[in-house]
């Protein structure tokens, strides 16, 4: 019979990187090994292990571990009380930043935390950054949803369908021209699956898309040339990681090198972008549109000037929520888990230092 104790978070919103490669899949395993009663495999009889799960609902399906763990639950106001005791904790509810503010610099605490999303800015804090705790995270599971997602927002843009929308309600037939996809530049700023997703599906609309990385490499740009490919781009995608180097990335100055007719697309953290630079960049046209997904404050506070922003759409932090995803993550979970059972290497290893999964 599956343990389970405690009582799940409030609801919330729900939301919102491959193999990390051979030397951190050996610092994971090592860093696993290393804590706790090395029992089997280097861990305690699963029996004892005590699965934390900071909750959001519904609660993630975790029948495939009946009997394998005491799975405990935790909201936010119990979190810090339930931590020391925990050998893995599970962030089922990924908008809140409970972990970051309550990790014991020192002491017991899990030795692996999961978090059921593809960013990790809400966990990492510099005790788990310095800490041996090895930190996973969903990985794999929005790629394709939100490069969907994003081949939508530039089609419904270049074929101004929200227009359309209008003109319809105010019974209004209006002819216009439209903008022809293929064959536009998109600046794809990210690297990691889900900016390679977005290239892919990009390319497949005939956009010539250029990707931006935190380093050069085959196929992928460097930051120095940013600036370059966004003066020329029409669609400007931001997918990348929040990081102190990328925190505020896009402002005033970024608007500026933009083209007048380009849009500005986000799908990545909220933090990303300097909000109001991109309202004042919208308001004086130095932008012909945005679409932001993501927001520095979620939900986005009813008296929030991007609402009134002229040719910004609003979407609430949905772009990777398809039909399903729940499931699909507390799936992945469980194999990771089964991974980490088995003593067999965990998939997904973040680089706490630089705060996502390296790629290949």
């Amino acid at each position: 019979m599956l343990t389970t104790v405690g009582s799940a978070a409030s609801v919330v919103n729900p939301h919102i990187s491959d193999d990390p490669g051979p030397a951190l899949r050996m610092t994971a395993t090592a860093s696993l090994q290393r804590s706790g009663p090395a029992l089997r495999n280097g861990f305690p009889p699963m029996s004892e292990v005590t699965l934390l799960v900071l909750d959001a609902k519904p609660p993630p399906r975790l029948g495939r571990l009946t009997g394998r763990a005491r799975v405990v639950h935790a909201d936010e106001a119990s979190l810090a009380a339930q931590l020391p005791d925990a050998d893995v904790l599970l962030v089922w509810n990924f908008t809140s930043d409970a972990v970051r503010r309550v990790w014991p610099g020192d002491g017991p605490r899990p030795r692996w935390v999961h978090t059921a999303s593809a960013g990790v800015d809400h966990v990492l804090c510099p005790e788990l950054v310095a800490s041996d705790t090895v930190v996973t995270n969903a990985r794999g599971i929005f790629d394709q949803p939100i490069a969907e997602y994003v081949a939508a927002l530039v089609l419904a843009m270049a074929k101004d369908l929200p227009q359309t929308w209008d003109l319809q309600r105010e019974r209004t037939w209006r002819h216009r021209e439209t903008q022809r996809v293929a064959g536009t530049r998109a600046c794809v700023v990210g690297s990691g699956p889900i900016g390679r997703a977005i290239e892919r599906t990009l390319k497949a609309l005939g956009v010539i898309t250029a990707l931006v990385g935190r380093a050069p490499r085959t196929g992928i740009h460097g930051p120095e040339d940013l600036d370059r490919l966004m003066a020329r781009a029409d669609w400007v995608v931001c997918a990348a990681p929040l990081t102190d180097e990328t925190r505020g990335m896009f402002d005033e100055r970024r608007f500026g090198v933009m083209q007048p007719s380009a849009r500005f697309i986000n799908v990545g953290r909220g933090a990303l972008v300097v909000e109001e630079d991109l309202a004042q960049a919208l308001s004086k046209r130095w932008i012909a549109g945005a679409a932001l997904d993501v927001f520095e404050h979620e939900p986005l506070p009813p008296d929030s000037p991007l609402w009134e922003a002229p040719g910004l759409i609003v979407s609430p932090h949905m772009s990777g929520d398809t039909v399903g995803w729940r499931d699909e993550l507390g799936a992945q979970f469980v194999e990771l888990y089964e991974r980490w059972e088995a003593g067999r290497p965990l998939l997904n290893v973040v680089d706490k230092k630089r705060g996502y999964v390296p790629g290949r």
